[in-house]
């Protein structure tokens, strides 16, 4: 099964994709954030139990998986709003768990899903909270906090919304903001929960846009996206879940099949090259507005290819994982 064969190689796929990126630059680049062994999860219920994952430096890795699989969790665990019982993240070879929540909110920006902003509050003043963790009794707001801000607001393109109050925005654009809120924190290490959620597919296109803009700019991005052919397009490097384990980690040329659909997602699908990039394209195949001959020979592989026996212990595996775990719909 794909679970066998991937998991004991996701992890050696983020330190080799790590590697490359070090190499491609020059610089010998070690991985800045670790999960060792974790186990999480929520009133007395296990979601995720002795996982190990590596986020290479430089790249941007997106966590995909079915719902209720553990994806928010394990970016939830990664950004220390929840702390594992076992196990440990490392950020800069720390135990994320002592460190002081300002010294981590210096290194790593979070974007949770879909925050909300006070009433009225305007778009400055929104990002200006990303410098926060900056402040202290001795250092207060100074002009290079201005310049921060400033070019956090440009990068993201909003500097026009400046004065506007975040709740009179679209989707799309307080989207922008609240990513333009993380880079005023001055990190070069950003975790974002679904960035795309409740987004109509232009907006969705361009924060990603935004987010691909960002890792040129050399930052390493961390996301939960549930949009496969939106994943595999703007990744590096991804890491698939299902029942809070990790089943595959690497390219999405190396990773996505339609042998893994099955067994992540029990997706009958065909993959085929993306007409307009160099990444792979998932068409899913249901029992509707199908091609006979088509629908036919998928599902005709699927039966030869996956066991009676295999596909009913993974609806068991994923029952018995969904009746532990209803906190994290992610």
């Amino acid at each position: 099964m794909v679970a066998q064969r991937m998991t004991e190689a996701g992890n050696e796929a983020g330190r080799e994709a790590g590697s490359e990126a070090g190499t491609a630059s020059g610089v010998d680049r070690i991985p800045r954030l670790t999960a060792d062994g974790i186990t999480v999860g929520y009133g007395g219920a296990t979601v995720i139990d002795g996982l190990d994952v590596v986020i290479p430096p430089g790249l941007v890795t997106t966590i995909i998986g079915p719902n209720g699989c553990g994806k928010s969790t394990l970016l939830r665990t990664l950004s220390r709003l929840l702390k594992p019982t076992r196990g440990a993240v490392v950020l800069d070879g720390e135990d994320i768990a002592g460190l002081r929540t300002r010294d981590v909110a210096k290194k790593l920006g979070l974007l949770p899903q879909a925050p909300i902003a006070p009433e009225g509050l305007t778009v400055a003043d929104l990002v200006a909270k990303g410098r926060h963790p900056h402040q202290s009794w001795l250092r207060q707001w100074s002009s290079d906090d201005a310049s921060v801000v400033e070019r956090a607001l440009a990068m993201t393109g909003v500097a026009d919304l400046a004065d506007r109050a975040v709740d009179s925005l679209s989707g799309g654009q307080r989207q922008r903001v609240w990513i333009s809120m993380t880079l005023a924190q001055g990190t070069d290490l950003l975790l974002l929960d679904e960035p795309t959620t409740y987004l109509d597919l232009a907006h969705a296109i361009d924060v990603l846009d935004l987010v691909d803009d960002l890792h040129e700019a050399g930052r390493t991005v961390v996301m939960v996206l549930h949009d496969l052919n939106l994943a595999a397009r703007y990744s590096d490097n991804l890491v698939v879940m299902r029942a809070g384990a990790i089943l595959a980690q690497g390219h999405p040329r190396d990773v996505i099949s339609a042998e893994l659909l099955r067994e992540a997602f029990g997706l009958t699908a065909t993959v085929i090259d993306d007409p307009v990039g160099d990444r792979p394209l998932v068409v899913p195949i249901g029992r509707a507005h199908v091609r006979a001959e088509a629908g036919a020979e998928v599902r005709a592989e699927v039966r030869a290819e996956v066991p009676a026996e295999a596909r009913a212990d993974a609806r068991a595996d994923d029952a018995a994982h969904e009746d532990r775990h209803t906190a994290d719909p992610a």
